[in-house]
């Protein structure tokens, strides 16, 4: 008589590899495995619960049992333009955490609480307390001036002709060298912050610096990261003048970057510092609330994985 294999369980983000991108193939379950069919009918294992995000390129179809299956293993599927730079539309394997969503949106909703958690991500990014007495306002003002002035500054030490940070979303292929350079590589590091926000089980779109959009605390989390990571990477390659495909290059970069700086294990340690400055206990259920009939079952993988 078979056996059979034990339900699978979402691994920790930080025992993941980053980032995959798959493009021109079709996605489905073989044999039990994540597989990518390509045109001459080659078969290609992907190690789906061993991945923190995967990023769909046009020309790939994926199935049923191919997104079930990312699903139960907490891996975030993101649906992306060519070279990876447009964002159309992601899974969502992570975020259920109720007690976790309303302890963000009360820090977000609080004006005193929300300044506490942007003046902890100003530090974590800069490696210094902010100017006190400062609003978000003016410490927004300050921010974007050292960026502008980061991206000089990066600019001179790689040999890059930087004139600004300048792209159009609907033409992406209209910007110059450095700028496509980085944009390939912000879309790197989205990803895996969106893959972390969620298996942390915090909210993508309930941001305290960026808001109105899917993704403000993603952009919020990533910003702490973007100078010491990705963008360095961006500039390198736009130095080297790559023939063909330079967003393909910057992709290889960031992932082995990422791999080197050990950046997942760190983001969701660094979301609970930054939310922590909020100086509030979480939520606790309201006395009447109903728990789940089923008890939840016991999970390697992170707060936000659904077991």
């Amino acid at each position: 008589m078979s056996q059979l294999l034990p339900p699978l369980k979402p691994l920790p983000m930080k025992e993941r590899i980053s980032v995959l991108f798959i493009e021109r193939g079709e996605i489905d379950v073989i044999d039990g495995a994540f597989v990518v069919l390509d045109a001459s009918g080659i078969r290609t294992q992907i190690p789906v619960g061993g991945v923190a995000c995967i990023m769909l390129e046009p020309g790939t179809r994926l199935s049923h049992r191919a997104a079930a299956l990312a699903a139960r293993v907490g891996t975030l599927l993101v649906w992306v333009g060519e070279a990876g730079v447009r964002l159309y539309a992601s899974g969502q394997p992570g975020g259920a955490r109720s007690d976790r969503l309303l302890y963000q949106a009360k820090l977000a909703l609080d004006e005193n609480l929300r300044l506490k958690v942007v003046r902890k991500m100003y530090a974590l990014r800069f490696g210094e307390e902010p100017p006190a007495r400062r609003s978000i306002e003016q410490l927004r003002g300050i921010e974007g001036a050292r960026v502008r002035r980061s991206y000089q500054l990066l600019a001179r030490q790689y040999g890059v002709e930087w004139k600004a940070r300048d792209y159009d979303a609907q033409e992406w292929d209209t910007a110059d060298l450095p700028n496509r350079c980085l944009s390939a590589a912000t879309s790197c590091l989205y990803g895996v912050t969106e893959a972390a926000v969620l298996a942390a089980g915090y909210a993508p779109a309930v941001g305290f610096i960026h808001t109105g959009k899917p993704l403000s605390f993603v952009y919020d989390v990533a910003d702490v990261y973007k100078f010491e990571t990705v963008v360095p990477v961006a500039f390198k390659i736009a130095a080297s003048n790559p023939v063909g495909n330079p967003e393909r290059a910057v992709r290889l970069a960031c992932r082995d970057m990422f791999r080197q700086t050990k950046l997942l294990d760190r983001i969701i340690p660094d979301i609970e510092e930054m939310l922590a400055a909020g100086e509030i206990p979480r939520p606790e259920a309201p006395v009447d609330s109903v728990g789940p009939a089923l008890p939840n079952l016991e999970s390697l993988g992170d707060a936000g994985h659904r077991a």
